[in-house]
């Protein structure tokens, strides 16, 4: 029997029994839906936390010199304590910071953690917990910010410590409607008055969050209300991702003349980039994929078994079959090749079923939540693949069993 034949009678074997098949073909459809869906999820989230998230908070092609790392997941006591031993990063040592890099695109010194929150007010209109920043002028161009309206801080402004304020742009939305209506109005910040001077452009949602509800002050200004943070941050743009690693080495040397610091003493800062976000995200993943391809693993055999079980049913009923088939001339080959045919069919289709209903639950996340989902090429093959190796394993006893049968048994057979 040819193999499109074997195909063809698989097909119409299937069609003929819908119902039958769709049961038998659960297990695996649920269990290659579960992979590609959770895959989308997580591949996208890399590329979310990659491309937006690690740019957002620390910003492209820019590093940061810190008190403390950006650190995500457990931090024990001891090391933690260490940390808080470490002088704050001041501003004289930015003067060290340019002198060492002086191919910088802009170097940036800001309030670091805890971010204070205040109600920001214009006449009647209120709105509330927008995160205050203390800034200097490159700020602005460390990360990415484009102007809506008006201009940005200056040095002057820093100089000066004039009452001065460029607002996020749903702080500016809330207050005057028109963000280009901000400019030149009086707003207060825990009693104090403020000129605004410029609107940052949208800059969108991260994970649900809104990054636009925000007002950044001149950082002397800042200092005078709130104090000297004790994280004080200094942000580095450079032209060039490629840059950004040897600029890093040359920071690094610099802060440790700045703090006199010893061959072979520790680092009393940090270095870092947003790797660390990426880095504590990839661990996570790793985690996520252990667990995963376990929870597959006992669908697909789970629905396997099924398969099997349903193929040797599927024998004995069509017993008559096969030994009239037989009696015909048909050979041990062929009625193999046929009920290996309909296991393989059987389970290609649940690949597919499977592949399909993965992704339209990872479109359905995407659309209905801030996760973004992508469904990549290998998780595609792997669904395929997937329904092959089911039907390649749980198809060849039934088939050869169906191939020994006698045919004169098999005709006596009611």
């Amino acid at each position: 029997m040819p193999l499109a034949e074997a195909l063809l009678l698989a097909l119409r074997t299937v069609w003929s029994h819908k119902l039958r098949s769709f049961f038998t073909l659960l297990g695996i459809i649920v269990s290659v839906a579960f992979l590609v869906a959770v895959v989308a999820v997580i591949q996208g989230m890399n590329a979310y936390v990659r491309e937006r998230l690690a740019g957002a908070i620390v910003g492209v092609n820019a590093f940061q010199i810190r008190r403390d790392p950006i650190a995500f997941g457990f931090i024990d006591e001891e090391a933690w304590k260490a940390i808080q031993r470490r002088p704050i990063i001041a501003p004289e040592d930015v003067a060290h910071i340019a002198r060492a890099l002086p191919d910088a695109d802009a170097i940036a010194l800001q309030s670091g953690w805890p971010t204070p929150l205040a109600d920001v007010q214009w006449r009647n209109r209120t709105v509330g917990d927008a995160a205050i920043f203390g800034v200097t002028a490159p700020f602005v161009i460390v990360q990415d910010y484009r102007l809506a309206a008006g201009d940005p801080l200056t040095d002057v402004d820093v100089r000066q410590r004039r009452p001065v304020a460029v607002l996020g742009w749903d702080v500016a939305e809330k207050l005057f409607g028109d963000p280009a209506a901000a400019i030149g109005r009086a707003i207060r910040v825990r009693g104090m008055q403020f000129a605004v001077k410029g609107v940052i452009a949208r800059k969108g949602t991260v994970l649900g969050q809104s990054w636009d509800g925000f007002v950044m002050l001149p950082l002397t200004t800042f200092e005078s209300m709130y104090g000297r943070r004790q994280t004080s941050v200094i942000s580095v743009k450079m032209p060039t991702a490629e840059a950004v690693g040897p600029a890093m080495l040359r920071a690094e040397e610099a802060m440790r003349i700045a703090h006199r610091l010893r061959p072979g003493e520790a680092n009393d800062f940090t270095v870092d980039t947003g790797e660390g976000l990426i880095a504590f995200w990839s661990r996570l993943t790793r985690v996520i994929f252990t667990v995963v391809p376990a929870v597959v693993a006992i669908g697909i055999v789970v629905g396997g078994i099924v398969i099997m079980n349903i193929m040797l049913m599927s024998v004995t009923e069509r017993t008559r079959e096969i030994g009239l088939r037989k009696s015909l001339g048909a050979s041990r080959r062929d009625i193999r090749r046929q009920f290996f045919a309909e296991a393989m069919t059987l389970s290609v289709l649940g690949g597919l079923a499977g592949l399909l209903v993965g992704a339209t639950l990872a479109a359905i996340v995407q659309a209905a939540s801030p996760l973004p989902a992508r469904v990549t090429t290998w998780s595609i093959g792997v669904a395929l693949g997937l329904g092959i190796v089911v039907g390649v394993a749980f198809g060849v006893y039934p088939a050869h069993r169906a191939a020994r049968l006698d045919p004169i048994e098999a005709l006596r057979q009611e």
